[in-house]
């Protein structure tokens, strides 16, 4: 009978190793010289948006998983906890509201060609979502193959081809979903969808309005990017096309008809 190994008193986790605060806390290092008082809030805002972005790549492949077993309850509840972590990421670019212009130029140069559109985990939530337009394809190409990290979610299904898997299997159409008189587990599921597609499009929203609050409209981007307005153009993106569709069906017979 294998025993568990024994635990020294000296080795039991306390807050700060269990977080490896040490190492986390020693991860900002402001390159300005001499160093500015505004970077070490725009190094962390972007720092704790890649640990919210690697749990939201970890509760979009439970979700997958979820979706790939027809599990309708299942699914219903990552995609809440998603909704939640999204309203995170987009709610703490507040924080970045602050940052007026001048002071932000001031530390800028520092950045060199470091830009929001390299991270790769960002690209593979959009790509895990369901992107797969050749704006976006082109756009993460530029600077050779995809990152090992976003090819793994182009390799899989889309989120709304998995929904749609799922309604295929209860013999079920998605206008029939809407249709139905009383609400089921897929229509929950459609519609906390839709609310994750909107949150993100509320992060990219703030994040338009951020980068114009702090550079202006017409400023271009670090890394040679085009700035506010390569964000505005991404506002309008979808995942769920077939469940945005579905709502003019109702409105495109005679009145009273549907």
């Amino acid at each position: 009978m294998n025993e568990s190994p024994v635990r020294h008193e000296d080795e039991t986790p306390n807050y700060g190793s269990y977080l490896a605060l040490d190492a986390l806390l020693a991860l900002q290092r402001p390159l300005a010289r001499p160093e500015h008082p505004d970077e070490l809030l725009f190094i962390v805002v972007h720092q704790a948006s890649e640990l919210w972005f690697k749990v939201i790549l970890h509760e979009l492949d439970a979700l997958v998983q979820a979706m790939g077993a027809t599990d309708a309850l299942g699914a219903i509840m990552v995609t809440r906890r998603l909704n939640a972590l999204v309203r995170i990421v987009a709610d703490q670019l507040s924080a970045l509201d602050t940052l007026p212009p001048r002071r932000f130029a001031q530390f800028r140069g520092y950045l060199g060609s470091s830009s929001g559109s390299q991270s790769a985990q960002f690209r593979a939530i959009e790509a895990a979502s369901g992107l797969r337009d050749p704006h976006f394809l082109q756009a993460i190409a530029e600077h050779g193959p995809p990152p090992e990290i976003v090819q793994r979610w182009l390799d899989r299904p889309t989120l709304q081809a998995l929904f749609q898997q799922m309604l295929a299997a209860k013999g079920r159409t998605i206008e029939q979903l809407y249709s139905d008189p009383d609400p089921s587990e897929l229509l929950l599921l459609a519609e906390d969808l839709l609310e994750y597609e909107q949150g993100f499009a509320r992060w990219r929203f703030l994040h338009v309005q951020l980068v114009e609050r702090v550079i202006g409209p017409g400023t271009t981007g670090t890394g040679g990017t085009l700035g506010a307005r390569y964000l505005a153009k991404t506002v309008s993106q979808r995942f769920f096309p077939s469940l945005w569709d579905v709502r003019s069906r109702f409105f495109t017979g005679p009145p009273g008809g549907r």
